[in-house]
């Protein structure tokens, strides 16, 4: 899972910097893995920072569909 994670990471990092709508969506299931291990994991700090990630994320898609 931490693998994947990491190339989710890379992926969004690339498709985001070539502005590409879809680097959001891959990081939003990034940041839901990353909320999968942390319960996994009893990392629970690490929920709330995701959680806000993804909402972030909405808000940037959003903004990019009126440009």
């Amino acid at each position: 899972m931490d693998y994947l994670s990491c190339i989710l990471t890379v992926m969004s990092t690339i498709l985001v910097g070539r502005k590409l709508r879809l680097g959001w969506i891959v990081a939003g299931v990034n940041s839901l893995l990353i909320c999968y291990i942390a319960v996994k994991v009893r990392q629970y700090g690490l929920i709330p920072a995701n959680l806000l990630c993804i909402g972030l994320y909405c808000v940037n898609i959003r903004r990019w569909s009126v440009q």
